[in-house]
């Protein structure tokens, strides 16, 4: 770490170098307030120590500069007795702290270390930003189609805005990929980003887990606890899977919208929260409306701004990108050769459908480069539920005279080749998800939408 000594005092500038250097800093030095300006838009300076009283003006004044160039560059002034107003007034301007002379050794390196510390946690602060920048950049959010295209220019506009977004999808398209990159783009980039899992969670826990709750609020409830949306205070809230709450809780959730104002369970006092809702579904919220599970204030309050992700057949010249940079993660990861995939491969996978959409297909590629023998990923190394269609005919590869739909056409062969897959298995869903390639709660959802029932299925 290097540090700045602004002092136009020959002695004091001796001192504090031979001090500094001992206790393994490096040190640069200055008698003025305009050496001072030179050395530090010539070098690094992690902090300076500046004497208030200068030849060519105040300290005050260089103060002032400093940190207006850079803001979380660390001061630290030096002061005699006689200007301790101005120490006070150097706090003000956004001074570390202020030593007075004449001074103790013990003293200058105790506030320096502090001040160090300080600048130290502001760059890792900075870098930390900067990796969830990157983490969560467009960049991260694979694709090059027209489709893709269009996401990423829906979410640029929305991320610094303070609206409310939807995030429609199938399972797997990556709706939390999307929030995330959101929130990391947007004003409340410092603030937290707070998941909900409200597709798995019973209503009365979910409703403690939203607002918090009291002591003796239910029974087990021992101390105070603070919700969600306490905690996601100057942040982002996402809901993943919003569709399935219950509507006693989405009412409670509609007053948070509105007034951003809630209680705990079993309080009596009204918190508020500034929270930014990111909703996802992979439900048609509409139909939900229609059917009176959904409240339709709660949808129209969400659905400000609404993204769509096409599902992975949509965007085929998609998955080639999406297939290297899995195969880069995994190779890496596993410590494997794998540096590409043959044109065999390459071909089946192009030639699949991909009913788990990315989620599937990055399980794939992992699994493949884990089983792989070579530096060149195979069809061997390709599940069954890639390779073969159990059987199930193939869409339609020509247009009937009267043209066809082609989403009813997509979700019958979806239909076929799940029931195959519990037939296959005989009705343990968890084995016909592994068959697809597919996490089993992925399996249930679009058994759900398929209105797929293992009742009736000649299981073998």
């Amino acid at each position: 770490m290097k540090i700045l000594i602004v002092d136009d005092e020959e002695v004091l500038q001796d001192v504090l170098t031979a001090l500094l250097s001992k206790a393994g800093y490096e040190t640069s030095s200055a008698r003025t307030a305009k050496e001072a300006r030179q050395v530090l838009a010539a070098e690094e300076i992690d902090l300076v120590l500046v004497d208030l009283m200068l030849p060519d003006g105040s300290g005050l004044d260089l103060l002032k500069d400093i940190r207006g160039s850079d803001p979380e560059q660390i001061v630290i002034v030096i002061t005699a007795f006689s200007s301790v107003e101005g120490a006070i007034q150097a706090m003000r301007d956004g001074a570390f702290h202020y030593i007075p002379k004449p001074f103790k050794n013990e003293e200058v390196l105790l506030t320096v270390e502090h001040g160090l510390d300080q600048r130290r946690l502001a760059q890792e602060n900075k870098s930390l930003r900067a990796q969830l920048r990157q983490r969560y950049g467009f960049d991260n959010i694979i694709g090059k189609s027209k489709l893709m295209e269009q996401v990423f220019e829906l979410i640029q506009l929305a991320a610094p805005a303070k609206s409310n977004i939807l995030v429609l999808g199938e399972s797997g398209t990556g709706k939390e990929l999307v929030a995330k990159a959101i929130h990391h783009h947007s004003r409340r980039s410092k603030g937290p980003f707070v998941t909900v899992n409200s597709g798995s969670m019973p209503p009365d826990l979910l409703e403690s887990t939203l607002f918090g709750h009291e002591k003796g609020a239910f029974t087990g409830a021992h101390s105070i606890k603070k919700g969600l949306f306490e905690l996601a205070d100057k942040g982002s809230i996402f809901f993943d899977e919003i569709g399935n709450i219950p509507l006693d809780t989405q009412s409670k959730l509609l007053r948070v919208i509105q007034e951003k104002e809630f209680m705990r369970l079993g309080g009596v006092e009204t918190l508020t929260a500034d929270v930014r809702i990111i909703a996802a579904t992979n439900a048609d919220l509409e139909t939900a409306v229609r059917e009176k599970v959904f409240r339709e204030d709660l949808y129209y309050r969400l659905n400000v701004i609404t993204i769509n992700l096409p599902p992975l057949r949509e965007r085929t010249e998609d998955v080639p990108l999406l297939i290297r940079h899995f195969l880069n993660i995994y190779a890496e990861e596993n410590e494997k050769p794998v540096a590409t995939i043959s044109s065999e491969a390459m071909g089946t996978l192009l030639d699949y459908g991909w009913p788990g959409n990315v989620r599937e297909l990055q399980n794939v590629i992992e699994r493949a480069v884990v089983l792989s023998t070579s530096d060149t990923l195979d069809r061997s190394s390709l599940p069954p539920s890639v390779t073969r269609k159990y059987g199930v005919s193939s869409p339609p590869a020509t247009l009937p005279d009267g043209g066809i739909s082609l989403k009813e056409a997509i979700s019958s062969y979806e239909r076929q080749l799940i029931i195959k897959a519990l037939q296959a298995s005989g009705g343990v869903q968890k084995r016909a998800a592994e068959l697809l390639s597919l996490k089993p709660t992925t399996l249930h959802e679009m058994m759900k939408r398929l209105n797929v029932s293992i009742d009736g299925l000649a299981l073998q």
